[in-house]
C-alpha cells in the first residue's frame, strides 16, 4: 500500500466469514483464530490487500474463516506459494498458515528456503505435535517413543524444533507462543506483522482429540510459572513465580538454568533479541526438554533486519526496465543456444 493511504477503521467482525467453523469442539485452533481476527483490524489494510495461503491439515482450513482473499492450497508447498504471490505483489500483506505435519515433514524444503531468502511472509506454524487431519500418526515434532497409529511401539524419529530449524536457516524473525495465552499471542502476532521480511511464528496449539493435554505443563497454573521462560527484550531472563529461576551462560558457552539467588546479577543473561549473532537465541530453543517440554522459552526470539528478498527483486526489476525494452527474440536465439544436425 501507499504510505500515503489512509487506515481503514474496520472490527474483528469484517474479519468473520459467513462459512461454519468446523474444527473439533475444544481445538485449538479457535483460539487462534478468534486472535487473527481481533487482530487484523489494528493493520489498517483493507481485507483485498490481505492474503492467508495454506496447505493441508487441520489448521490449513484457516482461510475459509476469514473475509481476506486465500487459498487452501497443496501439502507442505504453501510457502512456495505464498513466495509468488508477495513477490508478484508487493502491496499485499502475506500470511502462510501451516502445522508441524505440513511444514516440517513434505514441506520442510519450501520453508526453510522462504526463511533463507527473507522473503516478506508472515508465516504462522501450529505445532500440536501429532497429524491430527490423518488421525493421529506422530509428527515431526512429537517425541521420541509417541505411541500413535502409526508408531505402535513408539517412534524412533528425534523430533524437529522448529525454532533452532528457523534460526539454522538465518531467519531475521523467530518467536513462540501459545494457543490459550491470548494476549501473549497477540502481542507476538503485532510484532510479526510489524516486521519486513520472514516472520515465523510457531504457536502451540492443543489437538483435544489425537494429542490433548500435550502443553498442559505450560499451562496448567500449577506448574506454568516455573516451566515457562518468557522473553522480553532488554530484560534479564528469570522466571518462576517468585523469579527464583535464572538463565546464564555455562562452561562450554550455551546456557542453563540456576537458582536466581545463586548468582550475581550481572551474570544472568540479558534478552537480545535483535542480536545479528544467533548464538543466544539458537541456545535459548535447546534450553527446553524436547520430550517433556520442561522449561519452555516464548516470546519474539530474534527480530532483526535484512533486506527482504521481494524488495531486492523489485530492485532488480527496476534496473533492468531502467535500461531499455529487452528482445525475446535475441534471448531466445542467443550465443547460449545450438543447432543439433
Amino acid at each position: 500500500m501507499s504510505d500515503t493511504a489512509v487506515p481503514v477503521q474496520l472490527k474483528a467482525k469484517d474479519f468473520k466469514s459467513d462459512q461454519e467453523v468446523r474444527w473439533c469442539p475444544g481445538c485449538g485452533d479457535y483460539a487462534i483464530l478468534a486472535a487473527v481476527q481481533s487482530f487484523l483490524p489494528e493493520l489498517g489494510i483493507p481485507k483485498e490487500n490481505i492474503c492467508f495461503v495454506s496447505g493441508i491439515g487441520c489448521s490449513s482450513r484457516f482461510p475459509y474463516y476469514l473475509t481476506t482473499y486465500g487459498m487452501h492450497s497443496i501439502h507442505g508447498r504453501a510457502p512456495a506459494i505464498a513466495t509468488g504471490l508477495a513477490t508478484s505483489r508487493q502491496d499485499l500483506s502475506v500470511w502462510v498458515v501451516t502445522g508441524d505435519g505440513d511444514a516440517l515433514s513434505i514441506g520442510g524444503n519450501h520453508l526453510i528456503h522462504a526463511l533463507r531468502r527473507n522473503v516478506n511472509l508472515k508465516i504462522l506454524l501450529f505445532n500440536n505435535r501429532i497429524y491430527g487431519l490423518t488421525k493421529g500418526q506422530y509428527s515431526p515434532t512429537s517425541e521420541v517413543g509417541k505411541v500413535t497409529k502409526s508408531t505402535p511401539m513408539g517412534s524412533l524419529d528425534y523430533p524437529f524444533n522448529p525454532l533452532s530449524l528457523a534460526l539454522g536457516a538465518e531467519a531475521t524473525f523467530v518467536a513462540r507462543t501459545i494457543d490459550s495465552d491470548r494476549k501473549h499471542l497477540t502481542e507476538v502476532l503485532r510484532a510479526a506483522a510489524s516486521h519486513e521480511g520472514s516472520a515465523l511464528v510457531e504457536i502451540y496449539q492443543n489437538c483435544n482429540i489425537f494429542n490433548d493435554g500435550a502443553f498442559d505443563l505450560l499451562k496448567d497454573a500449577d506448574s506454568r510459572d516455573d516451566e515457562v521462560i518468557r522473553l522480553v527484550d532488554g530484560e534479564p531472563i528469570v522466571f518462576g513465580a517468585e523469579g527464583q529461576h535464572a538463565v546464564v551462560r555455562n562452561a562450554h558457552g550455551g546456557l542453563k538454568i540456576v537458582p536466581t539467588a545463586s548468582v550475581d546479577a550481572s551474570e544472568i543473561v540479558v534478552h537480545d533479541a535483535h542480536s545479528s549473532d544467533t548464538a543466544t537465541a539458537f541456545a535459548l530453543t535447546r534450553l527446553s526438554d524436547p520430550e517433556t517440554l520442561h522449561h519452555t522459552p516464548i516470546g519474539v526470539l530474534r527480530h532483526v533486519e535484512r533486506p527482504s528478498y521481494d524488495r531486492l527483486m523489485g530492485d532488480q526489476m527496476s534496473a533492468a526496465q531502467s535500461n531499455g525494452p529487452g528482445n525475446l527474440q535475441s534471448l531466445l536465439t542467443g550465443s547460449d543456444t545450438w543447432t543439433i544436425t
